[in-house]
């Protein structure tokens, strides 16, 4: 079995942000997660930031995405 790590390349403090950031990867081929989406609706905005996840193969490319919008 292979092993993949996960790099979380940015935290965000409301879930529609991080979704918007991981529709962009999305449409850029890259596969990412999302950590803490639920616990982020629980408690007030930025206790518990939401945390964009992709793969360490895959981080520069994510961080390349992200820095155009």
């Amino acid at each position: 079995m292979i092993e993949q790590t996960l790099v979380v390349i940015k935290s965000y403090n409301t879930l529609a942000e991080a979704e918007i950031a991981r529709s962009i990867l999305a449409s850029g081929g890259i596969t990412a997660s999302l950590r803490n989406e639920y616990s982020s609706t629980l408690y007030p905005t930025g206790i518990i930031p939401v945390q964009l996840i992709v793969s360490s193969e895959d981080e520069a490319a994510a961080r390349d995405l992200l820095s155009v919008r």
